[in-house]
């Protein structure tokens, strides 16, 4: 993957881009983004909590002594921004098991969290990245700066999908537990029993400013099947007996259709950044044109 990700020409194009926050995020300081210059003025501003990967000398080692806990010294151009990347995990992102593999939902979305994950190191942010699937969450990070490209690389070889989730719960317990705010990508099918709607809220009740990627399948948008079938359900095996005509396929689509567009709409309603892909789109259209588009990057 780090091949295909980290050609010259992408990397030049993605080294280019940062992320652009909108929305007061808890633990920063108020603005779109931090100057590139950042930490020239030597007003202090605020304090944040130490993560791994900061510069120690920049630790307030007198609080360090009283609190037993340490914070980093922001300056007044300095502008904290926390990076979290929430992927899908369960597997229904493993389709289409069979066909060009950089179509998969799951490889598609995880090289498009790996373009973001890698403008978010680069520009300094701080970057934390979830895998949500059953049992154990898959997680990586805190980490900052360049020096954990190659890390993140080999970490993310080693995340893979299984069973099935509750995209709710598990978007909630991640909303509690996590003590900075900051933006959050979530990269999902959103083919989940229950929903998405609760977790979302969560997400935004705890500050934090969200953009949803949906990631599809192009048979899912439009299959090309038809006849006496037996689907399986694949996360949970459970089977369904189904005749396919064309009056069924259309159905579908319209269902379909109006599924999307209830998603789209609950996100324009509450501010949340949404696009809508499938993975016969090249991964890179996502981060170079689509994301740009919605002002989530510059």
């Amino acid at each position: 993957m780090s091949n295909v990700l980290f050609d010259p020409t992408t990397l030049r194009k993605l080294e280019q881009l940062a992320l652009v926050a909108t929305q007061v995020r808890a633990g920063t300081l108020k603005g779109e983004r931090r100057s590139k210059k950042r930490g020239t003025s030597i007003e202090f501003a605020d304090y944040r909590d130490y993560t791994k990967g900061d510069d120690l000398r920049r630790v307030d080692w007198n609080i360090y002594a009283r609190l037993e806990r340490p914070f980093i010294k922001l300056l007044e151009e300095e502008e904290d921004l926390s990076a979290h990347f929430i992927l899908d995990a369960s597997a229904s992102m493993k389709w289409p098991e069979q066909g060009v593999f950089d179509q998969m939902k799951y490889v598609w979305a995880l090289r498009v969290l790996v373009g973001l994950a890698y403008i978010s190191l680069v520009s300094g942010d701080v970057v934390s990245i979830t895998g949500l699937r059953q049992g154990d969450n898959l997680s990586w990070g805190p980490h900052r700066g360049r020096a954990y490209l190659l890390p993140m690389l080999k970490d993310m070889e080693k995340f893979q999908p299984r069973g099935h989730i509750d995209l709710n719960e598990k978007l909630r317990e991640f909303a509690l537990r996590t003590r900075r705010a900051g933006m959050c990508f979530i990269l999902s099918d959103l083919m989940c029993e229950t929903g998405y709607r609760e977790g979302i809220s969560a997400l935004q009740g705890r500050g934090f400013e969200v953009t949803l990627i949906h990631v599809l399948s192009k048979d899912e948008i439009d299959p090309k099947i038809s006849g006496d079938l037996k689907l399986v359900d694949v996360e949970t095996g459970k089977t369904q007996d189904v005749s396919l005509d064309d009056e069924m396929l259309d159905l579908y689509k319209k269902r379909f259709l109006s599924w999307t567009e209830d998603i789209g709409m609950f996100c324009m309603k509450r501010g949340i950044h949404y696009v809508q892909l499938d993975t016969s789109t090249p991964w890179e259209q996502l981060i170079l044109f689509e994301l740009r588009r919605l002002g989530v990057l510059h």
